[in-house]
């Protein structure tokens, strides 16, 4: 599987953010016998997935299984380890920029120097705090919020794409559409399919 595919799998949830930043603390998780049970279902139903070539619905059928044994992850290691505390210095810059991401700041604030000049701290100092700490640079988590939430949103029917797109401030239907493709990998329309 490309990192892509998993990046499309990964669970719209803000666990998934901070999960991210702890798994960099944590990398390992030693799991009970029913935790490791459930890892092998999931795997197996990856694989099973996987071999299912004839499926008219195996790419969706293989995210949601992935998804799965993502959320399981997720809650095993939340369990574990929790995510409430993250300690030394660049740890706490990276929480308060994630702190920034979650109350949805990327909705109308897509500039590294933004997040920077509410942080103290240059764009360069951020990116490379966060790059340190979650292996990524700072646009990545900016990017990555963005694009889930816009996501989530076109599916939402109630919402025409002008209200999507005037809800993350973009500037024309046309400057929207070309951040979909370049970052969702599709149209905006195709998630009204």
């Amino acid at each position: 599987m490309t990192q892509e595919f998993i990046e499309q799998s990964t669970p719209q949830s803000n666990y998934g953010m901070r999960g991210h930043l702890a798994l960099f603390e944590n990398p390992i998780m030693r799991l009970e016998p029913e935790q490791q049970e459930v890892c092998r279902m999931n795997f197996n139903n990856v694989k099973r997935r996987l071999t299912q070539v004839d499926h008219r619905f195996r790419h969706d059928a293989l995210m949601n299984a992935v998804e799965c044994m993502i959320i399981d992850f997720f809650d095993f290691h939340a369990k574990l380890y929790g995510v409430d505390k993250i300690s030394s210095q660049y740890h706490q810059l990276m929480s308060e920029f994630i702190d920034l991401l979650e109350r949805g700041d990327y909705r109308k604030n897509r500039e590294i120097g933004y997040y920077a000049d509410i942080l103290c701290v240059t764009p360069k100092y951020l990116s490379e705090v966060s790059k340190k700490v979650s292996g990524m640079p700072a646009n990545y988590w900016i990017t990555r919020y963005t694009s889930l939430d816009i996501s989530r949103q076109l599916r939402d029917r109630s919402l025409s794409l002008t209200d999507v797109s005037d809800m993350f401030g973009f500037s024309s239907m046309s400057h929207f559409t070309r951040y979909v493709q370049n970052n969702l990998g599709a149209n905006p329309t195709d998630f009204r399919m």
